[in-house]
């Protein structure tokens, strides 16, 4: 995915040190294809490391695989990636996985994995990286989701570690505001992307949506140029696509709507989901760190 860079943004975005994280695809990999045409200077990290080693030889990046439940693989790949770009401006900790998890009969391993990679490996990465952005312009961007704020069935996993990536976020900027470092939480809808189509390709995610997703699908070119602009501008909320940023504060009142929608499907969709063999979005090393 290239988009073409929009001018008005380019100063803010040109010799910035970027470090993305789950880069091998999906927002990741546009991403670091869309600083790059602005003149950043990006690394990358993440798994599946054929696709990584594409992203970053179109990009001339340093890249490293690294499973960012495992807080010494994080550290190492930080460390690494930092010296090779000779210093660090802004680290975007993207990498997540999806599966669907109903709450009673699911299974306690989908819960854990989530919050191992999705919330743990934020925190892992903010961690690693906070030290190289804390100075005047420096900028992390913690990746959440809508399901941060609005929660839906079959997603309590995925949601409930999305809400603690926002947490950690929200904490985060104020430990470093003393520094000149600003820091930003990012939320999307259903994006055109892998994550969306996989964890929605389901037997009890058709049967719940009738063959669709929520909210609809919007184009992955919305996320990225929101990411554009907020990256550029050192943002606190970073959303997508155009109908998201007002439903973030209002999410109480989201939430409300979202449980007065009839769901006739809801309770076969759940039985489904209780048996139903399903992968993660992205596939997870079998070595992955068990202990929470």
């Amino acid at each position: 995915m290239s988009l073409s860079p929009r001018p008005k943004y380019t100063p803010a975005l040109r010799g910035r040190r970027v470090l993305i994280t789950g880069a091998a695809r999906g927002i990741g990999a546009g991403l670091a294809d869309l600083l790059t045409a602005h003149g950043a200077r990006v690394a990358l990290s993440g798994l599946e490391p054929e696709l990584l080693a594409e992203v970053a030889q179109r990009n001339h990046a340093p890249w490293r695989e690294c499973d960012v439940s495992d807080p010494d693989a994080v550290d190492r790949a930080v460390e690494e990636l930092v010296t090779e770009l000779g210093g660090l401006d802004v680290v975007v900790a993207n990498a997540g996985i999806a599966k669907q998890l109903p709450i009673i009969g699911g299974q306690p391993d989908v819960m854990e994995a989530h919050l191992r990679v999705n919330t743990l490996g934020v925190f892992y990465t903010l961690r690693a990286a906070g030290p190289h952005i804390t100075h005047p312009g420096g900028y992390a961007l913690a990746t959440a989701s809508l399901a941060a704020a609005v929660h839906l069935p079959l997603l309590g996993a995925y949601s409930a570690s999305k809400a603690a990536v926002e947490a950690i976020g929200n904490t985060f900027r104020q430990e470093i505001k003393p520094t000149g470092a600003k820091v930003g939480v990012a939320y999307y809808s259903e994006l055109a992307t892998d994550m969306t189509s996989r964890g929605f390709d389901t037997v009890a995610g058709k049967k719940l949506t009738g063959g669709g997703t929520v909210s609809g699908v919007a184009p992955v070119e919305a996320g990225l140029r929101a990411l554009e602009r907020g990256i550029a501008k050192r943002s606190r909320r970073i959303a997508a696509p155009g109908w998201v940023p007002p439903v973030v504060p209002l999410r109480h009142v989201a939430q409300r709507v979202i449980e007065l929608k009839p769901m006739p499907e809801l309770e076969e969709s759940l039985a489904i989901a209780r048996t139903e063999q399903v992968d993660y979005t992205t596939a997870q090393p079998t070595t992955s760190r068990k202990a929470l």
